[in-house]
C-alpha cells in the first residue's frame, strides 16, 4: 500500500537533510506544532536557568524576584512572537532577513555580532558543564568541557530535527526533577518562609532594573534571531503558541524552580554557579546510584541549550560566509571549546548586561521595520544607515542607563529607545525622499 507521503510527487517531499541557510523553507519542509514547540522547550528547560532563579531570589528576595520574572518572560514573549511570526510568514532566517533591514551588505554586522554573542552562550553553556561536574565529582574541568562541546556539536550536526529530539528529552526530564525538587524542597521546609524569604545578599540588594534585565538577557539573542527556529513553522500561529508555551510557561517554571530550593534552603551564603542549585540539590537529597542519572540530567541539560545556541549561530555564519550550516557549526564549535577552556562561565553576570546593551536595539529596529514600515522582506540597498543610527542611539542609550541609573533595566532602555528613533528617523528620511522627487 502506497502512503500519502509516497505518493507526493518528488518536488513535494520534504528534504530533511536541507537546512535552507540560504532560502526560504519550502511549505512541504514546515515542522508541525509540536515540532517547533519542543524545538524551543529544549532552550529555557535547563539548568542554566534554575541557577538564576536562585541567583535572583538570593540577591532580591522572593517576591521581588517573581515580580521580576513575570515581566522579564511577558516581554521575551512579546518580542518572539513577534519576530518569530516573520519568520513564519516568509520562511526566512534572521540573516536573511537582516538583508531588508541593515541592507544586502549592512546585515552581516548585525547577523555577525549576534551570531558571536550566540556563539559566546555556546561557550559559558560548555564551560558551566564543566565547572559543575568539577565541584559535584572533581572531574577535569577541561576534559569534561571537551567532551561536552564534542556532544554538543554532534547534535547541531542533526539540524533541526536534532535540536527537535534532544527538546523531547531533555525538557520533560527537567519536568520531572524540577516538580520533585520543588516540592520535595516546600515539603521539607515553611511555605509561608518561602514566600516571605528575603535574600542572603542583603547588604548589596540587587535592583530590579538589573534584575529585569538578567531575565530578558538570559534569551534576548535567542528571541531575536527567533526566525531561525520559526522559519519551520507552518503558520504564524503555531509560532505564536510555540512562544506562549516557552515564553512564559516553561520559562517562568524554570527560573522559579531554582528559587524555590533557594529560598527553602536559605542559605546564608548560597553559590547558585557551584552546588547550590537544582544539580546540587538532587544530589544531596536522593539515593547515591542516582549519580549517573545525575550525569546525564546535566549533559541533557547544558547540551540542550548549547545546540541550539550553536545552530543559531552556524545558520547565520554560514549565510555571511556562504557555507553550509554544518561546516559551519564544526568551525564555531572549536572556537567555542576552546573559549570555554578559559572559564568563560564566571563572566556570566556581566555578559548578560553586555546583551541587554548590544542586542536589545536589533529587536526594536525589527520590529518596527517589519511592523510598522515595510512587510516587504526584499531589499536591494547595500546600507541601510538610518538602522545603524538607530541601533547606535539605542546602545548608547543603555550604556549611559547602566553607568547613570544602574537601577533600571538596560535592556528595555535601549529597546524602546532604538525603537523610537529607527521610527523616528525613517519617518523624516521617507519624507524628505518624497519631496525631493
Amino acid at each position: 500500500m502506497v502512503t500519502e507521503r509516497n505518493s507526493r510527487p518528488a518536488d513535494m517531499q520534504p528534504d530533511e537533510s536541507n537546512e535552507y541557510e540560504h532560502e526560504a523553507v519550502p511549505l512541504r519542509s514546515r515542522r508541525s506544532l509540536l515540532s517547533i514547540t519542543t524545538v524551543w522547550l529544549g532552550f529555557p528547560m535547563i539548568i542554566t536557568c534554575a541557577m538564576t532563579g536562585s541567583l535572583l531570589v538570593a540577591s532580591m528576595g522572593f517576591m521581588n524576584a517573581v515580580w521580576a520574572i513575570l515581566l522579564g518572560n511577558l516581554i521575551l514573549f512579546v518580542l518572539v512572537s513577534a519576530i518569530g511570526s516573520i519568520g513564519a510568514k516568509t520562511g526566512m532566517n534572521f540573516a536573511l532577513l537582516a538583508s531588508n533591514v541593515f541592507g544586502k551588505r549592512g546585515y552581516v554586522t548585525a547577523s555577525g555580532l549576534l551570531s558571536l554573542l550566540i556563539l559566546g552562550w555556546f561557550a559559558v553553556q560548555v564551560g558551566f558543564t564543566g565547572n559543575l561536574l568539577k565541584a559535584a565529582f572533581g572531574y577535569n574541568y577541561f576534559l569534561v568541557s571537551l567532551v561536552a562541546g564534542v556532544l554538543y556539536l554532534a547534535v547541531t550536526l542533526i539540524g533541526i530535527r536534532g535540536l527537535h529530539w534532544i527538546g523531547l528529552i531533555s525538557a520533560p526530564l527537567f519536568l520531572a526533577v524540577g516538580i520533585w525538587a520543588s516540592i520535595h524542597s516546600i515539603v521539607h521546609s515553611d511555605f509561608h518562609a518561602i514566600l516571605t524569604y528575603a535574600g542572603s545578599y542583603k547588604e548589596m540588594p540587587m535592583a530590579f532594573g538589573i534584575a529585569l534585565t538578567m531575565v530578558v538577557g538570559l534569551f534576548i539573542d535567542g528571541a531575536i534571531v527567533s526566525p531561525d527556529f520559526n522559519r519551520w513553522a507552518r503558520s504564524s500561529r503555531d509560532s505564536t503558541i510555540a512562544a506562549f508555551i516557552t515564553f512564559p510557561l516553561a520559562h517562568t517554571f524554570a527560573l522559579l524552580t531554582g528559587g524555590i530550593i533557594t529560598a527553602a534552603l536559605a542559605n546564608p551564603s548560597p553559590d547558585p554557579f557551584g552546588l547550590d542549585n537544582i544539580f546540587g540539590y538532587v544530589l544531596k537529597n536522593s539515593w547515591p546510584w542516582l549519580s549517573p542519572l545525575a550525569v546525564i540530567f546535566a549533559f541533557l541539560s547544558f547540551g540542550s541549550v548549547c545546540s541550539h545556541n550553536l545552530y543559531m549561530s552556524s545558520v547565520n555564519w554560514s549565510r555571511i560566509a556562504g557555507i553550509k550550516m554544518r561546516t559551519a557549526a564544526t568551525f564555531l564549535a572549536l572556537i567555542g571549546i576552546t573559549v570555554a577552556a578559559g572559564n568563560i562561565w564566571s563572566y556570566f553576570v556581566p555578559w548578560l548586561n553586555l546583551l541587554g546593551i548590544l542586542v536589545p536595539p536589533v529587536g526594536a529596529i525589527f520590529l518596527v521595520h517589519f511592523h510598522f514600515l515595510s512587510t516587504d522582506p526584499f531589499n536591494h540597498s547595500q546600507w541601510r544607515p538610518t538602522a545603524f543610527w538607530a541601533w547606535g542611539l539605542g546602545s548608547l542609550t543603555a550604556y549611559l542607563i547602566d553607568h547613570f541609573m544602574p537601577q533600571m533595566s538596560t535592556s528595555i532602555s535601549s529597546f524602546i529607545a532604538a525603537g523610537l528613533a529607527y521610527w523616528v528617523i525613517e519617518n523624516i528620511r521617507v519624507r524628505q525622499t518624497v519631496v525631493t522627487e
